[in-house]
Parts: structure tokens; C-alpha cells; sequence
């Protein structure tokens, strides 16, 4: 290929890959709100347990004040979703392992339950559907996903300023 037609097909690939991320984000919400539905819980409270899972998975649990500014609610807004989380059963509060002064928000054996049972047979369509690959390939994808991220974090952030 001529450097004119690689910049092309670069450009066709990195638009699919976009095209893939929407469609992605689009599947993923259509799945939480039957979440939301089959365990009787708001859309905005799936939102918030998706925000603590992440959090969670990655280490650095979240408290009430980040969990607000990711969603973008008042203060009295995310008392209120955090209470009715905590009354649901879906998640507790404890002191941050760090900072006794703050709060992180973990799910609860109850909610790690329900996510599970409610998540299980994606996981089963998953491995399925990944079967075919490569680890590397895997790997590959993996790194990929991770650059998006990051480039979707960098712009959330420059969005702030």
C-alpha cells in the first residue's frame, strides 16, 4: 500500500473501532436497564453500581463525593441514591482504608450476589464468543480497550476544564 491509501485504511479501521465503542455503550445500557427492571432498582441506581463495580475492580474504591462527579448529581441527590442503596442492600459504606475521615462505598455479599446471578450467563456468552482467539489476540484487544479508555478519560477531562 502507498502511504496515502495505509493512512485510509488506518482511518476506516480506528472509525470502526469507534463505531464498535458506540455500539458497545448502547448494549451495555440496554443491559442495565433490564437489570434495573429484574431487580427493581432505578436506572440511575444501576449507574451508580456500575461506577462502584469499576471502582471496586480496580482497586480504588469510590466514595460519595467522586461517586456524585461522575454522575453529576447534587449533593443531596447522591445522599439520597447512596441511602437507598445502603437500605436496599445492594451496597455499605465503610472507612476508607487510606483516610478514616472518608467514606468508600463496596457492594455488600447481597449485591455481589445479585450482580452475579444477574451477570453469570453474559459471562458464559462471553467466553463463547472469545473462544475462537488467541491469547495473544486477547492481549492485543486488551491494550486497545485499555487506549480507548484512556483517550475517553483524557477527553472527559479536558470537557471539566
Amino acid at each position: 500500500m502507498k502511504p496515502d491509501e495505509d493512512a485510509v485504511a488506518r482511518e476506516a479501521l480506528e472509525s470502526l473501532i469507534s463505531a464498535d465503542m458506540r455500539e458497545l455503550a448502547a448494549e451495555s445500557e440496554q443491559i442495565g436497564q433490564r437489570f434495573a427492571g429484574s431487580n427493581h432498582v432505578r436506572q440511575t441506581d444501576f449507574r451508580a453500581l456500575l461506577h462502584i463495580m469499576v471502582a471496586e475492580t480496580a482497586g480504588t474504591p469510590i466514595g460519595p463525593s467522586e461517586l456524585r462527579q461522575r454522575m453529576g448529581l447534587s449533593g443531596a441527590a447522591i445522599t439520597y441514591l447512596v441511602d437507598r442503596l445502603i437500605q436496599s442492600g445492594h451496597v455499605r459504606r465503610e472507612a476508607h482504608a487510606s483516610d478514616r475521615r472518608k467514606v468508600a462505598l463496596r457492594y455488600s455479599e447481597l449485591g455481589l450476589d445479585t450482580a452475579r446471578a444477574f451477570f453469570t450467563p453474559l459471562q458464559g456468552h462471553t467466553q463463547r464468543a472469545l473462544a475462537e482467539f488467541s491469547d495473544a489476540d486477547l492481549q492485543t484487544t486488551h491494550r486497545v480497550l485499555a487506549a480507548v479508555i484512556s483517550a475517553m478519560r483524557q477527553f472527559d477531562s479536558d470537557l471539566e476544564k
